[in-house]
């Protein structure tokens, strides 16, 4: 995966002038062969601080006043003086291609300083409700977000990472690092998830009642719009019905037009009361996988769009020496336990385990009850060893845990009881990067869905309608002159809805 960088390169040099102002120095010392403890011994008696010692490039790094570094260039044993120069991290935040070719920050940062303008509509007093396959509550750069609930409890979960891709372009937090979303983090959110709602984390598919529902849910918690970046081939009257009753009762309805290159229609992008998304490229050309036909709206950046995703996680266990095959439970606290491993039984209360690591078997009751006992007795770690042949996977649903949680297969399970009282140590880790680039009308739909919640949030008054018709209007137009199959109206624009609106 890739990360946006800036390069930076800093090399400071050691004045004279600071040595005059009898500052602390940090330096290098480099030393002649065999010189190491005689220069030790002068740094002890000068009152200087040793940080470390190379031995294999005979020098230490010490800090000693400034006079006594001059002392040191003239000890005959000393070689080198140098600065212990200062190495910065090389990550800044990135401001999305697709943010910039919509206006999204002409209308928040005018003066482009990277910083929020006093009074600018920003998403913040409106409620935007995204229907996807969850968020990665833990993401660095989502922290912040004025989430204001979700549907179901595990919503902030998200074993997909869609959802979370989504949510960044939406709202990434203006907050140095990462990526800045539409809406530098100020419009309320509320998610539900249905996608990767079950243990087996499936992400492929959902039916259209269970998208219903979910815009229920989205209704009864106050939202102006819905963000849908998903679709399928077939209408539904009921699933019409409900859009079209949403959109008589002031809230804006957005989907993905599809991704399937053809003029097919996809639905729900593909009613009249839904505002369809197509996706353009960087050179505003539109995606070869895009729908295209008489209901694409408007189009949005949906090609190599960077955002954030859900964090991948990976575990290790060792035991007696041997290493074992794990997975992390999903939500499970990562880092590293070590104890004696002590059998659980099926750990349906908590036992005597302050220190320990856990080995309870599968069964009877949740995994996240398992766990949570497991830290009621003051387990250090938990293994969960399947109770039928083979590994698997499980979730603890909402609940975090705050020791490391693994399963195991079966086999291991019946191994690791033979080696109970020997010491185990379990480690989670994450082991991929939190942002990626996705291509498709999933990723134009949250630049088109946010920037109607940016722009409801001028005017408490505004009605969907009335912005739907702002960035219809004063989009910029591509492809065939006026309105086209591939294009819609054309690629929207911020900044210009926002000067038709005021």
């Amino acid at each position: 995966m890739k990360r946006h960088i800036v390069a930076a390169s800093v090399l400071l040099a050691m004045s004279m002038s600071a040595l005059a102002a009898g500052k602390q120095e940090r330096v290098y010392v480099q030393y002649a062969p065999g010189k190491a403890q005689a220069l030790r011994e002068q740094v002890g008696r000068e009152g200087g601080v040793i940080h470390y010692q190379f031995d294999k490039l005979s020098a230490l790094v010490v800090t000693l006043p400034e006079a006594a570094v001059a002392r040191l260039q003239q000890n005959r044993d000393v070689l080198l003086v140098e600065e212990d120069v200062k190495r910065y991290p090389m990550a800044q935040q990135t401001v999305p291609w697709g943010v910039t070719k919509i206006q999204a920050k002409k209308v928040w940062d005018a003066n482009n300083d990277g910083v929020v303008d006093a009074g600018a509509p920003t998403g913040a007093g409106r409620t935007l409700c995204i229907i996807d396959s969850g968020i990665d509550g833990n993401h660095p750069d989502l922290q912040g977000l004025n989430i204001v609930g979700g549907y179901p409890a595990n919503y902030n979960i998200d074993n997909c990472s869609h959802g979370t891709h989504v949510a960044g372009t939406i709202a990434g937090v203006n907050n140095g690092i990462g990526v800045v979303g539409v809406s530098p983090g100020a419009v309320s959110l509320y998610f539900v998830k249905v996608f990767g709602t079950d243990d087996s984390m499936s992400c492929e598919w959902s039916y259209s009642s269970t998208l219903v529902d979910a815009g229920q849910q989205c209704l009864a918690n106050g939202a102006s719009v819905i963000s849908m970046s998903l679709g399928g081939g077939r209408a539904s009257k009921i699933e019409k019905k409900f859009f079209d009753n949403a959109a008589a009762a002031n809230v804006l309805p957005v989907a993905a037009a599809g991704n399937d290159g053809t003029t097919d229609y996809s639905y729900p992008a593909s009613y009249a009361s839904v505002m369809s998304v197509g996706a353009v490229d960087k050179n505003l050309l539109v995606a070869d996988f895009s729908q295209k036909n008489d209901q694409v709206d408007v189009v949005a950046p949906g090609v190599e769009v960077y955002s954030t995703v859900s964090h991948k996680f990976a575990g290790s266990l060792s035991v007696a020496g041997a290493s074992y095959s794990v997975i992390p439970l999903d939500n499970s606290f990562v880092g590293t336990a070590t104890g004696a491993l002590v059998d659980g039984g099926l750990c349906t209360a908590a036992g005597t385990w302050t220190g320990k690591v856990v080995l309870c078997q599968r069964g009877e009751i949740t995994f996240a009850e398992k766990v949570t006992f497991a830290q009621d007795g003051g387990a250090a770690g938990v293994i969960i060893y399947n109770n039928v042949s083979g590994s698997f996977a499980g979730t603890m649903g909402d609940i975090a845990s705050t020791i490391p949680a693994v399963t195991v297969s079966m086999e291991d399970g019946t191994v690791l009881l033979t080696k109970v009282g020997t010491s185990a140590k379990v480690v989670v880790k994450i082991v991929e990067d939190t942002y990626d680039y996705y291509n498709g009308t999933s990723m134009a739909t949250p630049h088109v869905s946010a920037a109607a919640a940016v722009l409801l949030s001028l005017n408490p008054s505004l009605k969907a309608a009335t912005v739907r018709n702002a960035l219809e209007s004063t989009a910029m137009d591509l492809g065939e002159p006026g309105l086209d199959n591939s294009y819609g109206h054309g690629l929207i624009q911020m900044k210009k809805a926002l000067d038709k609106l005021n």
